[in-house]
């Protein structure tokens, strides 16, 4: 870590937290990545209450990072390339607003940063449809439960991981090999 600058932290949903964990785990600079809840109207809630759709959460990770050896804006790019932002509560044939995509930021530089990028995404029309991704302030994250943590690296052979998450990683580690940590 660089003595000028402090660790920062990140939390976006975009889908299941099992992958979205698991792509953003051994990227350079990435000190941590924990799955949790955020968004919703409940305090404390279980994963079998989120999954229900009632709560309002969403599934997230929160990513530690140190931002001398990775940005925002690169975990921005990572994030908008691993999942489809323009899916609206939803992700592939995970459905509800659990797996809806979304950035909380940590404060207004956060915000700032990601709303202009999905504004040059837009421009660019990176997307075939608009993108749907909010951005709103962080407000409480709830830590998943243990057996969350590490789920894919703990459970490449789960049907899910092995049908949904190993192709999506496979596609991110060929696409951003550039950023991984070495050994990844």
């Amino acid at each position: 870590m660089s003595d000028q600058q402090e660790l920062k932290e990140a939390t976006f949903g975009g889908g299941c937290f099992w992958c979205t964990e698991a792509v953003f785990a051994d990227l350079e600079g990435v000190l941590g990545v924990v799955p949790g809840y955020s968004g919703g109207r409940t305090a404390d809630p279980s994963y079998e209450e989120v999954c229900s759709g009632t709560t309002g959460h969403v599934e997230v990770i929160r990513i530690r990072f140190d931002p001398a050896r990775i940005s925002f804006g690169q975990l921005l790019a990572v994030f908008f390339s691993t999942h489809d932002p323009t899916q609206l509560n939803r992700q592939g044939n995970d459905i509800g607003e659990q797996y809806r995509s979304v950035i909380f930021a940590h404060d207004d530089r956060q915000a700032e940063e990601a709303e202009a990028f999905i504004r040059k995404l837009g421009e660019d029309a990176v997307f075939d449809a608009p993108i749907v991704t909010a951005v709103e302030p962080l407000g409480s994250f709830y830590v998943a439960e243990d057996e969350h943590h590490r789920f894919y690296a703990e459970n490449p052979q789960q049907a899910y991981c092995a049908a949904v998450i190993t192709p999506k990683v496979a596609q991110f580690r060929k696409n951003w090999a550039h950023l991984l940590r070495s050994g990844a």
